[in-house]
């Protein structure tokens, strides 16, 4: 009997194609993703890597295995699954992966429309806004708030549901002459200014270059991790930002916000879980709390 733990680990390492990727996505050691692989390979009678002092690859053995479980795991999902409909109410844990301004912005509705279910916990752990779905797909995470900035793909192992359409606006200081709202925002005279942002690679970068029509310039003088902080330091007049709307979202912070001129950045923001995996009515239960979330997100404070 195959165990389904090392094929989890089998069809990670076909994904990532090392084994310490593998570990650090999956929270092993490298070497106890060495043994268990090796284990299976003893239980399969077959080499599964082909192993040199610095690296291993998969053999033809080896991604035939891989192929299956995918396979395998994807069916013993759909079975978890169809075992949890029976039981009619939403049940067990859900962890979602949300980036950092949708864990405050999402939250309160979030919890509102989940708390008539008792037996589900919920998860949220913060992740880039350009998250891995890798974790996704091995069962790390249940759901994961993705941005797109252009088209995604079809995958027919994942289903996107679309949560809201968002856009990058400018925060200013209280003070600053853009808090005008008749002041032009003119991109040549902007560049001029001390802009704080996201570190690289962030797509707000390559957005805010794009509007100053400075692309690979460099405007950015401040950088910091975390849009709260930003914020902040724009309302103590550290300079000026480009945010999303969902940033201002029960913000404390005192700045003026400027819509910029069209076509202004914008991107949308999707719930996206495994399919086999949205057969589960706690996971169907928490994407359905996010779509009323990012409804009620869109219609403002009642």
């Amino acid at each position: 009997m195959l165990d389904l733990t090392r094929l989890r680990l089998l069809e990670e390492f076909a994904r990532r194609g090392s084994i310490a990727e593998t570990a650090a996505a999956l929270g092993y050691s490298a070497s106890a993703v060495s043994q268990q692989l090796a284990t299976l390979e003893r239980e399969t009678g077959a080499a599964l890597l082909d192993r040199t002092a610095r690296s291993a690859r998969l053999t033809d053995a080896g991604r035939r295995l891989a192929a299956h479980a995918t396979s395998i795991l994807a069916a013993v999902e759909a079975a978890e699954a169809d075992i949890a409909v029976r039981a009619a109410t939403p049940a067990g844990r859900v962890v979602v992966a949300a980036f950092p301004a949708a864990g405050p912005a999402f939250a309160p509705a979030l919890t509102r429309h989940l708390g008539a279910y008792p037996d589900l916990a919920l998860i949220v752990r913060q992740a880039p806004a350009d998250c891995d779905l890798n974790p996704l797909r091995s069962g790390e995470f249940d759901v994961v708030l993705d941005v797109a900035w252009s088209p995604v793909p079809p995958d027919d192992t994942l289903t996107r549901v679309r949560l809201y359409r968002d856009a990058l606006v400018l925060a200013v200081p209280p003070t600053h002459r853009l808090a005008d709202a008749a002041e032009p925002l003119d991109p040549a005279a902007l560049r001029a200014e001390t802009w704080i942002g996201l570190p690289a690679p962030d797509p707000s970068r390559d957005a805010l270059d794009r509007f100053l029509g400075s692309p690979g310039a460099g405007a950015i003088r401040w950088e910091f991790e975390g849009l709260a902080t930003i914020m902040s330091l724009v309302a103590h007049g550290a300079g000026i930002a480009l945010v999303p709307l969902i940033a201002l979202v029960g913000d404390r912070h005192r700045v003026a916000v400027r819509e910029l001129p069209p076509p202004a950045p914008t991107f949308e923001v999707h719930a996206v879980v495994r399919t086999t995996g949205l057969r589960n009515p706690a996971v169907a239960a928490t994407v359905a709390a996010l779509r009323q979330a990012a409804d009620e997100l869109r219609r403002g404070p009642s």
